[in-house]
């Protein structure tokens, strides 16, 4: 055995140790993560008969340079959090018509009024880049703003995370949310679109700061998300063993999260089977772009064990059903992909429900990662909502910028 690989076996020992008091209560779970971790791994093994390591790290070097997914950059900001978390954000600014600099002009003396601002919010163990093809195609036509949630790519550690140990509620992320518009969009209308994680945030912004959605917001985009009852998703497992894994699950973060150093060495020892049971949960298209599969790989695997800990409670908590009426009003694109496995397209079909007015869209044949898996059709879905929400944007004006087949090329 090489010494990688010893050091590898060790760290899972380890790491399988500190958690067994809660491993032991599993039964069924620890089936149910099974059959998740079989599937993945059978494709890995057939990939492992035919190519060696050495190879395979080589076609991942390759990969991450194919972009430049997740390479296009924003005019830096930061907001504070209440709790003092630093939240990390990038504008993208209308372009300036020719001669004029980046400051509004002024009509008849006077300034014009402030442009519609786009904010993104991303899903969990994402970040901003997540919305990579949105972005190119929206760059300099809209003025855009993204960021990261707290604990995510760029942003600090949640404050209250490292200082008292508390998990993160959706609540304090609708507030996170608040003060990221507050100083990259401090004045003018705002749409707000979320994805995962990130529509759930936005559904928190509307309960906790209303007169804010009254007052300012004239478009939401709800992507792959839910208003609740995320406790009764399967994720494509059999439903008593999914039920034993929500059990345990919780216990299990929490242990491995007290051991994050060696986890993480242990997620690398692993990379194979992880890349597969990702690709599994994040895309329903067979033959999706392998250096987009990739790009969702390495935010995934960004996210270190204590932070995948401290969120996942939150989700299981999760109702914010009655949070919907504050859209009623307004512009509303609800979209997913038909064959979601982490908050099946059901969800959105429920919230669009409950908002009449709102336009349904499912995307046949994609997952979670359907902004990813099919850009196209999520960023002509959002010109539409632009358009609807009084914002002078075409799909025509956004153009294309990718599909994610084989063939496919990045977005710049």
């Amino acid at each position: 055995m090489s010494e990688s690989s010893a050091q590898a076996t060790e760290a899972v020992a380890e790491v399988a140790a500190a958690a067994q008091g809660s491993w032991r209560r599993a039964g069924l779970a620890g089936a149910a993560i099974g059959v998740v971790a079989a599937g993945a791994a059978a494709g890995v093994a057939v990939e492992r008969l035919t190519v060696g390591r050495g190879m395979r790290r080589k076609a991942r070097l390759a990969l991450d340079a194919a972009g430049p997914y997740g390479a296009v950059r924003g005019v830096p900001g930061r907001a504070r959090a209440a709790d003092g978390t630093e939240l990390y954000y990038e504008v993208d600014e209308v372009e300036p018509v020719s001669g004029e600099g980046p400051r509004r002009r002024r009509i008849f003396g006077r300034r014009a009024p402030a442009p519609v601002t786009v904010v993104f919010s991303h899903g969990y163990c994402l970040n901003q880049d997540s919305w990579h093809f949105q972005r190119a195609a929206l760059r300099g036509v809209v003025r855009c703003v993204y960021w990261d949630q707290r604990s995510h790519g760029r942003s600090g550690r949640g404050a209250e995370q490292l200082d008292q140990g508390a998990p993160v509620s959706i609540d304090r992320l609708g507030d996170d949310l608040k003060a990221v518009i507050d100083a990259a969009a401090p004045e003018g209308p705002v749409v707000l679109v979320g994805h995962s994680m990130g529509g759930m945030t936005v559904m928190a912004l509307a309960e906790g700061h209303p007169g804010l959605i009254r007052e300012r917001v004239v478009g939401v985009a709800l992507i792959g998300t839910s208003s609740g009852k995320l406790g009764e998703v399967n994720y494509g497992l059999p439903v008593a063993g999914m039920n034993a894994v929500r059990k345990v699950l919780p216990g299990v973060l929490k242990a491995l999260g007290q051991r994050a150093e060696l986890v993480e060495r242990g997620r690398r020892a692993t990379a194979d089977l992880f890349a597969g049971i990702i690709k599994r949960y994040s895309f329903a298209t067979r033959d999706v772009d392998p250096a987009i599969a990739r790009f969702a790989e390495r935010m995934i695997e960004g996210t270190p064990i204590d932070v995948v800990a401290e969120f996942y409670p939150a989700f299981q908590e999760h109702d914010k059903t009655a949070a919907l009426a504050h859209f009623a009003h307004l512009p509303v694109l609800v979209l997913a992909g038909q064959q979601d496995l982490v908050t099946p397209s059901e969800h959105s079909e429920a919230i669009a429900a409950l908002l009449p007015e709102a336009e349904l869209a499912l995307v046949p044949d994609a997952g979670h990662l359907v902004m990813l898996e099919h850009p196209d059709a999520v960023t002509a879905r959002l010109a539409q909502l632009l358009s609807r929400a009084g914002v002078p944007v075409a799909a025509a004006t956004v153009g294309s910028h990718g599909d994610t087949g084989s063939t496919a090329q990045p977005g710049g």
